[in-house]
C-alpha cells in the first residue's frame, strides 16, 4: 500500500452506474464516497469506499460524479 499523504483529502461523491465483477461490493444507483488518488485517476481507476466500509480501487467507467450540495456532504460525513 501507498504512503498517504498528510494533506487533508476531500471527499468527492459517485454513482455506480454497473456493478459488473463486483456484485458483492457494490450497488447499481447507490451514491459512494471517493478519496483522491491521482497515481489511480491515471490508470482509469476510482478509490471507492465500498460496501466492506474500505477503500478499493474499481474502474472509473463503472461511476457518474454527482454533484451534492453542501448541505447533504456534511450530514453524509456526520453519518459515517
Amino acid at each position: 500500500m501507498a504512503a498517504r499523504s498528510s494533506k487533508p483529502r476531500r471527499a468527492r461523491y459517485v454513482v455506480c452506474v454497473s456493478n459488473a465483477g463486483y456484485p458483492a461490493a457494490l450497488e447499481t444507483r447507490k451514491i459512494y464516497r471517493t478519496l483522491p488518488d491521482a497515481r489511480a485517476s491515471a490508470d482509469g481507476l476510482l478509490r471507492v469506499i465500498d460496501e466492506s466500509g474500505e477503500d478499493y480501487l474499481y474502474p472509473a467507467s463503472r461511476f457518474l460524479a454527482v454533484a451534492l450540495a453542501p448541505r447533504l456532504v456534511r450530514a453524509l460525513a456526520l453519518a459515517s
